[in-house]
C-alpha cells in the first residue's frame, strides 16, 4: 500500500514568538496515510518560511512512496527540483554536512 503525505499547519500562533521572529513562518507536521496503521502517522515539521511551507505542502500532495520516508529524505527529494527551504533553525542533517 503506497504511503501518501500531507502537511498540517500548526503555527506559529504565539504572539510573542511572532513579534520576535515575524509572521512569515509556518510549521506543523506531516501526516502519513496508507500504511498498516489505523490512524495517520506523523513527522514533526519545523518552522520554515511560509512560502516554502506552501510549496512543500503542494509538492507533498503529489508524492507516494512504497515505504515511510524521513523528513530528511522528503526534503532532499523536494530540493532536487525546487528551491532550498529556508528554515527558522537549521535542521540537524544540514549541520552534519
Amino acid at each position: 500500500m503506497p504511503i501518501r503525505y500531507s502537511t498540517n499547519w500548526m503555527g506559529p500562533i504565539n504572539m510573542d514568538w511572532i513579534e520576535k521572529n515575524g509572521s512569515d513562518w509556518a510549521g506543523g507536521r506531516i501526516d502519513m496515510h496508507g500504511g498498516d496503521w489505523s490512524y495517520p502517522e506523523e513527522i514533526g515539521l519545523p518552522m520554515m518560511k511560509q512560502e516554502d511551507f506552501n510549496k512543500f505542502s503542494n509538492w507533498l500532495d503529489t508524492i507516494e512512496t512504497d515505504d515511510v520516508w524521513t523528513l530528511q529524505q522528503l526534503v532532499e527529494q523536494y530540493e532536487k527540483t525546487n528551491s532550498k527551504i529556508v528554515w527558522h533553525t537549521t535542521p540537524k542533517w544540514e549541520m552534519d554536512k
